[in-house]
């Protein structure tokens, strides 16, 4: 029993380390593995995550853009679980409302400079994000 018990334990340590990403994020929401290499400032929202399209991390799914550019979140593949992108702390933008639905976007610009963090209001500290503005 013990040998079983340890084989759950060092398989699941090992899935743990193949989920996180290179900025400290975790796949805990699911599927946030990706190679990038899209526009900076567009984001995945998916079942439980924030993806950077242009730097494959997420939760935290972090973009860097220059003061005056636009962040666009995307619903992809949420179905009809919903979320939604909350400001957190200051400096702080506008925040979306609660939504379902493939394809659904919601769009910031940003034109002061700063660090601009962001959460899901249904899902908390499991979507999380932040938005560098130079």
């Amino acid at each position: 029993m013990r040998a079983i018990v340890g084989l759950f334990a060092a398989a699941a340590i090992a899935a743990g380390a193949a989920c996180s990403d290179s900025t400290g994020g975790d796949s805990s929401g699911g599927g946030c593995r990706g190679a990038g290499g899209g526009a900076a400032g567009a984001v995945e929202v998916g079942n439980i995550l924030f993806r950077s399209s242009r730097n494959g991390s997420c939760n935290p799914a972090v973009d860097t853009i220059p003061a005056g550019g636009t962040v666009t979140w995307t619903w992809t593949g949420t179905g009809s679980v919903s979320h939604s992108v909350r400001s957190q702390g200051t400096p702080s933008f506008t925040s979306s409302v609660i939504q379902a639905g493939n394809g659904i976007t919601y769009m910031v610009q940003f034109n002061t400079p700063g660090t601009y963090r962001y959460d899901c209001a249904v899902h908390g500290s499991a979507m999380t994000g932040r938005v560098v503005v130079q």
